[in-house]
């Protein structure tokens, strides 16, 4: 547990660090806009492509994989979502904590974690499973927002929009650029490599600092009843259903294995409260899920290292 305990503290001591700035500078958060940009289009990447570029390309074919990861995401969406619509009826709400319970910090979150954890080879479940997430992510949001919408959009306009989204984020294409290069092999100039590393090395400091100072700027008015059972997924049972299925699969690395419970026991992604912003949906209360979450992770997300890494489940 010591060893677990070494590892984690500086990265949670990071988010700790941001939390305290925020609290005591006040900046607005229109100040993180900046930040934030070049920790998703500048930082993060190159570490992606880094990481995918160096791994053989047979590593990627791996089907069973991303199809039991990606049922495991959508079953637990779907849990919540029905949850919530047999509690409420509202399709938009419903939707909203749908994400809160499946979407976790994959983006911020889970690469610092999973290659602190469980080395490099845990790179390449972890590029996978982000680029599966987010097409998730990308595809149901307006697709049952529409659903719920009185004035529904175009459906051309809106599978187009869908479709540019995905096509057009930096994680996936720094992901396909990876795994173009891993195909040919491909060596950039030592110049540009350098630089690629030196971007690569930012991207953990930097996205964990500002998941600290976004907590601190979004203050938790209340606790909201649905958190009840919306955390307890998230954090237990969402990472528990991935670890019972893949356990199922023949010759599965232990890192692929360690790194998609990891990346499923992550706390909900800021991104669930852009999605309630964006729709006017459960605002308040998605803040208050992605807060109180990423608190109880630094517990839960120690205990599920320490099981991962000393083989105890």
């Amino acid at each position: 547990m010591l060893q677990i305990l070494e590892m984690v503290t500086p990265l949670f001591g990071l988010i700790l660090l941001g939390y305290i700035s925020g609290r005591i500078q006040k900046i607005t958060l229109d100040g993180l806009a900046w930040m934030n940009f070049f920790i998703v289009y500048i930082a993060l990447p190159p570490l992606i492509y880094k990481l995918l570029a160096q791994t053989p390309l047979e590593e990627f074919r791996n089907a069973s994989f991303l199809l039991t990861t990606s049922l495991s995401t959508f079953t637990i969406f779907f849990l919540c979502f029905f949850i919530a619509k047999f509690r409420e009826q509202n399709t938009a709400n419903s939707t909203v904590q749908g994400f809160a319970g499946a979407y976790g910090n994959i983006g911020y979150l889970g690469p610092p974690l999973a290659l602190a954890a469980f080395g490099p080879e845990a790179g390449v479940p972890v590029a996978l499973i982000f680029c599966l997430d987010n097409t998730m992510h990308f595809t149901l949001a307006p697709l049952l927002m529409a659903v719920g919408n009185d004035k529904r959009p175009h459906l051309l306009a809106m599978l187009l929009g869908i479709i540019k989204k995905i096509v057009t984020h930096p994680f996936i294409l720094a992901t396909i650029a990876g795994i173009a290069s891993a195909s040919v092999q491909y060596q950039p100039p030592e110049v540009f490599d350098s630089l690629l590393t030196l971007l690569a090395q930012a991207a953990a400091p930097c996205a964990l600092f500002v998941m600290g100072v976004s907590a601190a700027l979004r203050p938790l008015k209340r606790v909201p009843p649905e958190l009840i059972y919306l955390v307890p997924i998230k954090l237990v049972v969402h990472p528990a259903l991935v670890y019972l299925l893949l356990k199922q699969m023949p010759d599965l690395p232990s890192a692929w294995l360690h790194a998609a419970v990891l990346m499923a026991a992550l706390p909900a992604a800021t991104n669930v409260f852009v999605i309630a912003q964006q729709y006017d949906a459960w605002v308040e209360r998605a803040s208050s899920t992605v807060v109180v979450s990423t608190f109880f992770s630094i517990v839960s997300l120690t205990l599920w290292l320490y099981l991962l890494s000393n083989g105890l489940l």
